[in-house]
């Protein structure tokens, strides 16, 4: 009979707390582009993409941000 394989991260957990500063950092940086954006553009000159585009980056670095501040302060999800 084998012994089951344990499960590991893919991610060392030494570089939990720096991906979770450098993806909160660049996804507030896509957050304050996307309000610039739309605080300075008149609203005919404004495009859908851009703003999804724009907006989906900053979800997606947010997102595992928080994801990486949990697990580098021991919340494991």
């Amino acid at each position: 009979m084998q012994a089951a394989a344990s499960i590991s991260s893919p991610v060392p957990v030494a570089w939990y707390p720096t991906l979770a500063v450098a993806m909160v950092a660049v996804g507030l940086m896509f957050t304050a582009s996307f309000f610039i954006y739309e605080a300075t553009s008149s609203r005919r000159s404004r495009s859908f993409a851009n703003e999804i585009t724009t907006a989906a980056f900053a979800s997606v670095f947010l997102g595992f941000g928080s994801l990486f501040v949990l697990l580098a302060s021991g919340v494991y999800v």
